[in-house]
């Protein structure tokens, strides 16, 4: 496209020019529509942007984006999700990635070093994106001239907005409260002795000060190089004079004016199948795109869509601007574009809304029926829309517009009008309902009011005069005005009998289309927000004095004021804007130091910068080709065959790799599991369940397979096949189990049937299920197979199992173990996620390696990780119990369903892990019957606490139903039957250790009879008396949790610099093992330094996992691998002490001290043996022990919505002596804030026929920072010493995803309140405050139970009352 030369490398669309982290990149050859993270990350050396989800929706894959404007010289930057920009809209842009504000070479930025010190990295993927989050906050706020210069070392961000900075960035490692406070170190206001622990001051001893801060300097970073706007001015008048070309040489147009692109559009070669138009393709996060595009039609560039214009009329704005500009426009406004302005901050993401234009959103919601809040609140405010048809401009009321039928792809939206509407007399509010306060979720139910009121001047009674009630995202294809209801409105003044009226009028308007999900609740929500806004009309509701009247509107449901007001005064305080607090009690001992201090996790700035290497990081061999799974779905059907649809990306299919490529003499076997089960790799002529892989498409990219295998036709026959069994009550019909054996089944403690007569009261029968839920690492699946000599390969694999899956491959390719390397570095997020399912990828792509001879790669997209994956396993509850009047129970009966999936997979062990964490109250007798049931669904994997977080909270349902069914106090229940050390000895055996080491009692007394719990539970109970739309709930609940020790190896060696290299079985996923095999590293070999080995921990290198350089490595799992690898590797040291001792002193006999390296250079000269291994085998009497734990969670429920806000956690942990408090205290939190998602919030659903639907970020939905405790404190219970555990420690990284169960128990206490509020009578008890609550208790869930029909109740009782 133009003129050869500089012009062309300009504005022709092949030779796309920009800077990457200052660097100058020209993407000559390169197809532009590649995403610009395949560009960074394929055709450049960075490597920070991380694909999470393809979606927009994680923001692992951040950039910062420069523009130049050169009339003004003016840089503009934003961030940006650089899986949704596409290459050809970058042209003459600057890109920053996190290497580019900080790396090894150049020094690392303050954010990277201060979120490195904050403890704020585990797993280390999300990091790079939340770097440039932050980044990205930094310079857009220092740039505000508006804003007061901040004190030295700060920024002119403010602690709030140093929160939202990463509203958008998912972490499922961390919990998020050490990001938040590396966050806040930046901000002007925060107060630093607020901020969690730090590797930067002691708390507690040291002060707080910014200058012991890594330094922040405003600015010091470029981000946008001279060359470039040189080049940019100096081509100006070139681009001015170069007329549009209509050719296919480059299959990027870039129209300057709405004439340009008419005559696009009218071409012959116009095919909406082929052609794609853009503006900022933040849509296909949405709408998956399911073909390749040949054409691409760029109109970001015409001038007339990016307009902005003010007058006292309204705002218009261009159906280009992004959503951004559309938010700073509006909050410079009267009070209705303010409104308008917050809501739109609650769209999507910073970084989506950074790119995302407002006139994109309104067409997806006008012709692919996209439930916007855009449309919504612009609806309300009496918006008009301009748009382009063939050679005519059209002016609709948004209204209109959105009634006409889908537009085509020729239609063109210009612009959107806005009026302005007279603050005076005028009411305007917005509300959403949504899983996220911030955004970043698609609302169940989105509406805005608008109200013009007088008041009569007989009565002083508001009259309506207008109003305007819009709702949308209820199950329509637009957003709507109610119009009946407003007709019937005006002209009258509010009052109890007419919002009844009013709420039936609604109900008639308000109709989810079929197929919608919980409509029952969407209309329900719909009602509770009309009635929220009509209360603030209303003069006169004959209400009494309490606190009971909703207003405003807020997000989650949330009204805005989080508090409700009285009916004289209206107070806003928003709890979801409350500023997240925290509080940190450890002890660090100095006895074996630097074991036991709470240092930094190693290699938290590289994986910060994004220089830490994952295995889709590895630079791409010669010859490399991708991969990626068809599968089926159908859950039992014969496959008769695959074709593939005749499109652009069928053409890029190189071959498929199925089962009847597996070399003769390998096996069909895609994982195994301590030779309890296998588990077939591909489908063999039946699909056995959806979601099996049948094959992999094999394509010269990533995009191109994923791509093609979208285009996979399979044809399926169910002729003489028995239906599928999808649910355990199918298993239970057709008689379809797993029998685990016998060495693994739970025992019984003594007997059910003299139990229950000695009980003075029966439960008889009761029901609780248990959902599944997806591992959500950051990292999908991914493997790298590269073919060697002599029939071997090395396949990098993101592995927590290497040495089973170095097994699994060979037996697949029919090669000896010894002809496989598995190679696992680090991951980026396991959970169990990565020990099963690894293997079938590693497999996959080995298969593929050894036939086609070349390196292959695949890196899963998260849809199909979904799909795959298994997840949790679901399960059926049934029980009877039998208590005494006081309250102790006497016997315990359970029936269990377990839902395994396909095959046996870690299932067998799962009714141990159930029964074992419920016995951690003593039952009198316990009794059980439990089915791993056989279905055909994607086999069920071990998940962090698998069975245990299950059988915990089963133990918490039914406590707290004898807690119901006695009228007692909970924690008077649950304390009367905790174990005594002699209960303990009986249920838990050899376990329970000894007497000093049960610690449960004592850490539950410290939380629950404390007066800190007590004068919250009595402010609770004051909040619900007088409250009636929001109930406070608040809950004390114990865990116990039994690991146990497995053998492990480890090896230590020295080199002559006398630095040293560590090699241990386990893999580093996130959970600091590399940092504390370092630190025992240093403490052991330190006994040969004068320091004490302080001084050796950055001589130390952990390196990578390799199944043939450490054989019998065993899994990364069960919480217990740093402990045994750091026993290993003390052995492995301890040795090298013993062979360096004699020449120490010897050394210093004749020299006194001695330094390390002169010691290691004498030995080395002596030929002292510097390598020493040893395999650590536990003692089996000890080998498995208890962990101990409590914690107190309150909530506040919106009873209007569902929503939940969890208020305040706090949590004691026994960690025993810790090796890292700053690790452990990690693990805690994170796996709370893990277990708060399982509780509450992740739906891992499924259609009709077992395939996961749920399959991405836009529909299953981890916790973010606005949805984790307001407040959450966390001690850290070093219990007494223990000779027979490492140097005294405990396991951390599963046992407290247990505690979170206390969420969920605190909401069942504020759900009672609401239903003996509103006698809320639903479910098999027909009582309000006996009711079955299941997990997870989701916003739908929770507003059934409290009631759909809550506010017509209140009116009628209004009525009631007056007559």
């Amino acid at each position: 496209m133009g003129s050869s030369g500089k012009k062309d490398a300009l504005v022709g669309g092949r030779r796309v020019v920009l800077a990457v982290n200052g660097v100058r990149h020209e993407a000559a050859g390169a197809d532009l529509s590649m995403s610009l993270i395949e560009f960074l990350r394929t055709r450049t050396a960075v490597r920070g942007p991380k694909l999470g989800c393809a979606e927009g929706g994680c923001g692992a894959c951040v950039v910062l984006i420069s523009k130049y404007d050169p009339s003004t010289e003016e840089v503009n930057e934003f961030s940006a999700s650089s899986c949704l920009t596409l290459l050809g809209s970058v042209n003459l842009c600057a890109v920053t990635t996190s290497e580019g504000i900080g790396n090894t070479k150049d020094g690392f930025h303050s954010v990277q070093q201060r979120l490195s010190g904050f403890h704020a990295s585990q797993c280390g993927f999300c990091t790079p994106g939340m770097c440039m989050s932050i980044f990205s906050a930094l310079v857009k706020t220092d740039k505000e001239a508006g804003r007061p210069a901040p004190p030295q070392g700060f920024s002119k961000l403010t602690a709030s907005e140093a929160e939202k900075a990463i509203s958008g960035n998912l972490c499922r490692c961390t919990g998020y409260r050490p990001i938040i406070d590396a966050c806040k170190s930046f901000a002007s206001d925060v107060d630093l002795e607020d901020l969690g622990l730090n590797s930067f001051w002691k708390k507690g001893t040291d002060r707080a000060d910014v200058s012991k801060l890594p330094a922040y300097i405003s600015g010091a970073t470029c981000t946008f190089p001279e060359f470039l706007k040189s080049e940019i001015k100096s081509s100006i008048n070139q681009m001015d004079n170069v007329p549009i070309e209509i050719s296919d040489d480059d299959g990027w147009y870039h129209p300057r004016s709405i004439a340009e692109l008419q005559v696009l559009l009218n071409s012959n070669w116009f095919d909406v199948k082929s052609v794609k138009i853009v503006a900022s393709n933040t849509g296909s996060g949405v709408y998956k795109e399911q073909d390749l595009y040949d054409k691409y039609i760029d109109i970001k560039g015409i001038p007339e869509l990016s307009v902005i214009n003010r007058s006292s009329k309204g705002v218009e704005i261009g159906a280009a601007v992004s959503i951004s500009k559309a938010i700073d426009v509006f909050l410079d406004g009267n009070l209705v574009f303010r409104k308008i302005a917050d809501h739109l901050n609650m769209v999507a993401t910073p970084f989506v809304r950074n790119m995302a234009t407002v006139g994109g959103n309104i067409i997806m919601a006008q012709r692919l029926q996209f439930p916007s809040d855009i449309a919504t609140v612009l609806l309300a405010a009496g918006s008009t829309v301009t748009v382009q048809v063939a050679s005519k401009r059209l002016c609709f009321t948004l209204e209109d517009f959105l009634e006409q039928p889908p537009c085509d792809s020729r239609t063109l939206l210009l612009n959107i009008f806005v009026p302005d509407w007279d603050s005076d007399n005028v009411t305007f509010e917005t509300c959403r309902a949504s899983p996220r306060p911030f955004g970043n979720a698609v609302s169940y139910v989105n509406s805005a009011f608008l109200a013009r009121v007088s008041e009569a001047s007989s009565s002083g009674e508001l009259l309506i005069e207008d109003i305007r009630l819009a709702f949308g995202a209820y199950g329509t294809k637009h957003a709507i005005k109610a119009r009946n209801v407003e007709d019937f409105l005006r002209g009258k003044s509010v009052s109890a009998s007419v919002m009844l009226e009013a709420i039936k009028l609604l109900k008639d308007a308000i109709s989810p289309s079929v197929g919608t999900t919980h409509p029952e609740y969407r209309v329900s929500l719909a009602v509770s927000f009309m009635f929220s806004f009509l209360s603030s009309l209303a003069s006169n509701l004959n209400e009494s004095a309490r606190t009971d009247r909703p207003n405003g509107s807020d997000t989650n449901g949330i009204m805005s004021g989080g508090a409700e007001s009285s009916p004289v005064k209206h107070v806003k305080v928003d709890i979801d804007r409350l500023s997240i607090r925290s509080r940190q009690e450890l002890v660090s001992t100095e006895e074996y130091k630097p074991v036991g201090k709470p240092i930094k996790k190693a290699g938290a700035e590289l994986q910060a910068s994004g220089e830490a290497v994952y295995v889709d990081d590895i630079p791409a061999p010669k010859g490399c080709l991708y991969g990626a799974f068809i599968y089926s779905t159908h859950p039992h059907a014969r496959i008769k065959g695959i074709k593939f649809r005749s499109s652009l990306a069928s053409q890029k299919v190189i071959t498929v790799i199925d089962v009847k490529d597996i070399p003769s003499g390998g096996e069909n076997i895609g994982s195994t599991f301590a030779s309890l089960g296998e588990e077939a790799l591909f489908a063999d002529s039946v699909s056995e369940f959806a979601g099996q892989n049948i094959g992999i498409v094999i394509a010269e990219t990533q995009k191109y397979a994923h791509m093609a295998a979208k285009q996979a036709v399979i044809e399926y026959s169910t002729e003489n096949l028995e239906p599928p069994i999808l649910t355990i009550e199918d298993a239970a019909q057709h008689n379809s189990y797993f029998h685990p054996p016998p060495f693994l089944a739970p025992k019984t403690v003594g007997d059910f049937s003299e139990g229950m007569y000695e009980a003075d009261h029966k439960i008889l029968s009761a029901e609780v299920k248990l959902d599944s839920q997806y591992y959500f690492y950051m990292e999908m699946q991914a493997a790298l197979a590269i073919p060697d000599e002599d029939n071997c390969i090395t396949v990098y694999s993101s592995a927590q199992m290497p040495e089973t899956t170095q097994s699994v491959i060979a037996r697949c390719l029919g090669i000896p173990f010894h002809n496989v390397r598995v190679i696992t570095r680090r991951v980026g997020g396991g959970f169990g996620g990565k020990a099963m399912k690894a293997m079938h990828v590693a497999s996959a792509c080995a298969i593929a390696a050894f036939k086609l001879r070349c390196p292959v790669r695949m890196y899963l997209d998260r849809k199909t990780d979904m799909i795959m994956a298994g997840g949790r396993h679901p399960m059926k509850v049934k029980y009877s119990v039998g208590f005494k009047s006081d309250g102790r129970v006497t016997a315990l009966h359970l029936d269990l369903g377990i839902n395994a999936g396909i095959s046996p997979d870690y299932s067998p062990v799962m009714p141990n892990a159930v029964i074992g964490s419920l016995k951690k109250y003593n039952w009198g007798a316990l009794a059980f019957d439990i089915k791993v049931c056989k279905t055909n669904v994607s086999s069920k994997s071990a998940m962090r606490a698998p069975g245990e977080v299950q059988g915990s909270f089963i133990a918490e349902t039914i406590i707290e139903h004898v807690a119901s069914a006695l009228s007692a106090d909970t924690n008077t229940i649950r304390r009367k039957n905790l174990h005594d050390f002699e209960s303990l000895k009986v249920f838990f055996g050899g376990s329970a250790g000894e007497a000093s080491t049960y610690s449960l009692v004592t850490i539950f007394d410290k939380l629950a009879l404390s007066p800190d719990y007590q004068l919250r539970a009595a402010i609770v109970d004051r909040f619900n008396s007088g409250s009636r739309w929001k109930k406070r709930g608040i809950s004390c609940v114990p865990i116990t949790y039994a690991v146990t020790l497995r053998p492990t190896p480890g090896r230590v060696s020295i080199l002559n610099d006398g630095s040293i290299a560590v090699e241990v079985g386990g893999v580093e996923i996130g959970q600091g093992l590399w940092t504390k095999v370092k630190q025992m590293t240093a403490f052991v070999l330190g006994k040969l330094c004068p320091d004490g080995g302080e001084g050796l921990l950055d001589k130390v290198r952990v390196i990578q996992a390799d199944s043939l350089s450490m054989i019998q490595g065993g899994w990364t799992a069960g919480s217990t691998t740093s402990e045994t690898s750091c026993e290993a590797v003390r052995q492995s040291c301890a040795a090298l002490v013993e062979r360096l001792k004699p020449i120490k002193e010897d050394l210093e006999a004749k020299s006194g001290m001695v330094a390390w390296s002169s010691l290691i250079a004498q030995a080395t000269m002596a030929s002292v043996n510097l390598s020493a291994q040893a395999y650590w085998t536990p003692d089996p009497t000890t080998a498995s022990y208890l962990n101990y734990g409590a914690a107190v969670s309150e909530v506040e429920v919106d009873v209007l919505t569902g929503a939940t806000t969890i208020l305040r956690s706090d949590l004691v942990y026994d960690c025993g002596q810790s090796l890292n408090p700053a690790v452990d205290l990690g693990q805690v939190e994170g796996a709370f804030v893990q277990g708060i998602g399982f509780f509450t919030n992740e739906e891992y659903t499924s259609n009709s026929d077992g395939l996961v639907i749920n399959d991405g970020t836009w529909t299953y939905k981890i916790p973010t920072v606005d949805t984790i405790p307001k407040q959450l404190n966390v001690e850290l219970y070093n219990s007494l010493r223990n000779q027979k555990h490492v140097l005294s420690s405990k396991a951390s990284g599963e046992p407290p995803l247990l505690l979170a169960s206390s969420v969920h128990c605190a909401m069942r206490e504020a759900i009672r309140a609401a239903r003996k509020e509103f006698s809320v009578c639903t479910g098999p008890a027909n009582s309000p405050i006996t009711f079955q609550m299941d997990v997870p208790a989701t916003m739908v869930a929770v507003k059934e139970l409290c009631g759909l029909d809550v506010v017509e109740k209140h009116l009628e009782s209004l009525l009631a009352a007056k007559a």
